[in-house]
């Protein structure tokens, strides 16, 4: 019996595919997390923005904490055009921050209802089918804990997601931020609801701050069990897959 060879999708961010088998496995989801400031967004958006871009993958963006604006405000630093991509439908964000703390919006797609998780789904179907996209980004995980802060719930709705997403052909990145570098996830299950887990540290060494990458898990990869140093450069983030770094003390 032949096997089955597992078709990856290049995740946009320079270096990080060297990491984990050239690239992530299509159709899965996985978690991306870190403390505030190390880079999780950035990392997110740059798979969906090179995804259009270099690999013409539509993708949807959807915002639970920061508006539509702003996101698009903050990536022009890195002259990625994101309305551009937008009208040629090669992205949708969701705005499904504005309503939650009672301000409008004048975005396309809106969620304007308090967390549901049937009303988000709904919205990811409608622009999945709309503009054929196949990638996706949750950011982030955290703010739809909080409004379910029960632990088993939030389990039960992130795999209602994550599972959605990997069915309707997404591969996907959810983010999650954590209080510090001891945990890997806010709630302590959001690591389980994904294929892999990729961990954004941001240490403070001295008098300066160090940025690593570590590959926690990836189901069905053989990946880097190390630490690699990344940077945030004016065009993104690029890993230094060929370096390590030995000690976050």
């Amino acid at each position: 019996m032949a096997v089955k060879t597992v078709e990856r999708m290049k995740s946009g961010i320079e270096g990080f595919d060297d990491l984990c088998g050239g690239g992530f496995i299509r159709n899965r989801s996985y978690l991306v997390s870190g403390t505030s400031g190390a880079g999780k967004t950035i990392f997110a958006l740059q798979f969906l923005y090179r995804g259009a871009v270099d690999y013409e993958d539509p993708g949807i963006f959807i915002a639970t904490e920061e508006r539509p604006e702003h996101i698009r405000e903050n990536v022009a630093n890195f002259g990625w055009d994101i309305e551009k991509l937008e009208e040629e439908n090669m992205l949708a964000i969701v705005d499904a921050s504005s309503a939650k703390i009672g301000l409008p919006s004048e975005e396309k797609f809106v969620d304007v209802r308090p967390f549901d998780t049937r009303s988000l789904i709904d919205n990811i179907i409608t622009i999945q089918e709309e503009i054929s996209a196949r990638r996706a980004v949750l950011d982030s995980t955290t703010a739809i804990g909080f409004q379910i802060m029960n632990p088993s719930k939030i389990r039960v709705e992130l795999l209602k997601i994550a599972t959605t997403l990997e069915v309707l052909g997404l591969t996907s990145i959810l983010t999650c931020e954590v209080v510090d570098e001891g945990h890997i996830s806010r709630f302590g299950v959001e690591n389980f609801v994904t294929e892999g887990t990729i961990l954004l540290h941001y240490k403070r060494t001295e008098n300066v701050r160090v940025r690593s990458l570590e590959i926690f898990k990836m189901r069905g990869t053989n990946h880097s069990t190390k630490l690699h140093p990344f940077d945030i450069t004016n065009e993104g983030i690029v890993v230094h897959s060929q370096e390590e770094v030995y000690s976050m003390i």
